[in-house]
């Protein structure tokens, strides 16, 4: 049975106008109204229905987006107590964690507990887990005593050089083994330790003899302690590959290199068995050299426990009496050959420039003892030199001449004219710049003596 158009749109519009009291609502039906006509009820054309059935889907629409964020708010206002933001707002979209690519079933991220500072999802217990010491909240006082140990990286060979050389020639200074021991427990050597003998070896082949003998004692002394045999027989080894480039600094490389190969062996420094490693072994001439010379020294010495000569009795260690020796045939030898480089060379070779003054007595005297005028001018220049290099110090000058001063009586019953000839010495040491005006004028001189007639009873006055 069809129903009339104006009955179909009554029946239609009335539910509509109770359910949405909005002013939207009423405007969009007042609309429909006037597709009526204002005549009353007559046909639609399809256009017309088209357009009213689409306007009826999107009032449907709008009125279920309505429903919904009313009943979204009231929940959010029974949780809470607060209104929250608007559905459509960009407040509310900042928070809200369901995806908003349209994909997926709405479910937040991580199911809860993702985000900046969460420690997981509310309510999740986790199981022990063993501390972490690099861990920033680790608590130490909780794990028991904490101990601090300070680490020192091992050295690089540069690094190696540049510490230890200074400590083996501050140590050619003082001697004291057991300062360079502490100072090199202080270093990481690692597996370089074998570098410091063969550095302080190298260092000594270009000093002098008393430089030697304290690397002697230093590598004996070290054995042990910082270093072991094979350390230094590593050492040696390498010094003996390298004889070809050392010589080139120093000559007499090889022999010198033997001597401290057979001290060492015999301080037990080096296996005893470091001679026997190498028979037949070896292709450099100057390593067999080196390697012959220990063995000479070995077998001389084989009765002797240490070959403690081996470089000599350098500087301070001689006696007195050697030392005085020594300086006298120096003095000899120039006043025959009149080399003064040379006797500077002597004079040094002795390393003991505090026993100086002892040279410049011994010249002085042998001056007063002997005849001519060559002695005099040699020994005046001599002394120039010595004092012009500083061989010889103002002070040790100075107590050489002091000396003569005070046995300038003794020497007079052996040297009659000792006193015009002194006075005349000094004259000349002065003029020429090597004495002070202080010292020349400290030098004795000799009263005139005369006698009186006899009526003054044969004394003699002053």
């Amino acid at each position: 049975m069809a129903v009339p158009a104006a009955e179909l749109g009554a029946a239609d519009r009335a539910p509509f106008a109770t359910a949405s009291p909005c002013p939207a609502a009423t405007e969009e039906e007042d609309g429909d109204e006037e597709l009526l006509g204002a005549g009353g009820p007559r046909t639609w054309t399809p256009q017309e229905k088209l357009l009213h059935e689409a306007r009826l889907k999107a009032k449907a629409k709008r009125r279920l987006r309505r429903t919904s964020s009313r009943d979204s708010a009231r929940e959010s206002l029974s949780e809470g107590g607060e209104p929250g933001p608007e559905p459509g707002s960009p407040k509310g979209r900042a928070h809200d964690r369901r995806s908003r690519m349209g994909k997926g079933r709405g479910l937040p991220k991580k199911g809860g507990a993702g985000g900046k500072g969460v420690w997981g999802a509310p309510g999740v217990v986790y199981g022990y887990q063993e501390p972490d010491a690099r861990d920033p909240n680790y608590d130490e006082v909780a794990q028991g005593d904490t101990v601090y140990a300070t680490v020192v990286p091992e050295l690089e060979e540069g690094e190696l050089e540049k510490n230890v050389q200074p400590m083996v020639m501050e140590y050619f200074e003082h001697g004291d083994t057991s300062e360079v021991m502490e100072l090199l427990r202080g270093l990481n050597l690692g597996s370089r330790r074998h570098a410091v003998p063969s550095l302080a070896v190298a260092l000594a082949l270009e000093g002098k003899a008393s430089h030697r003998e304290l690397t002697s004692r230093l590598l004996s002394d070290l054995v042990g302690h910082v270093v072991t045999p094979e350390d230094i027989a590593w050492a040696f080894d390498k010094m003996l590959r390298d004889l070809p480039d050392l010589i080139l600094d120093t000559p007499e490389a090889p022999q010198m290199l033997g001597q401290f190969i057979a001290r060492a062996v015999a301080d037990h420094a080096l296996p005893l068995d470091f001679l026997e490693r190498y028979k037949g072994r070896v292709d450099c001439e100057h390593a067999r050299a080196a390697l012959d010379r220990a063995a000479v020294l070995l077998r001389i010495k084989r009765d002797v426990n240490r070959l403690d000569n081996v470089w000599g009795v350098g500087g301070g260690q001689r006696p007195v009496k050697h030392l005085v020796k020594e300086m006298n045939l120096l003095l000899r030898e120039y006043l025959l050959s009149g080399e003064v480089s040379e006797a500077e060379h002597c004079l040094r070779e002795l390393e003991v420039p505090h026993f100086h003054h002892e040279l410049v007595y011994e010249a002085v005297v042998m001056v007063l003892e002997g005849s001519g005028e060559g002695p005099v001018a040699m020994m005046v220049t001599l002394l120039k030199v010595l004092w012009e290099t500083g061989l010889v110090t103002l002070d040790q000058m100075n107590r050489g001449f002091q000396r003569v001063y005070e046995e300038l009586g003794d020497i007079s019953l052996d040297v009659p004219l000792a006193h015009s000839l002194l006075e005349r010495l000094v004259e000349l040491c002065f003029d020429r710049g090597i004495i002070t005006k202080a010292l020349r004028d400290a030098c004795p001189a000799r009263g005139r003596k005369r006698f009186v007639s006899e009526g003054d009873g044969g004394q003699v006055k002053q």
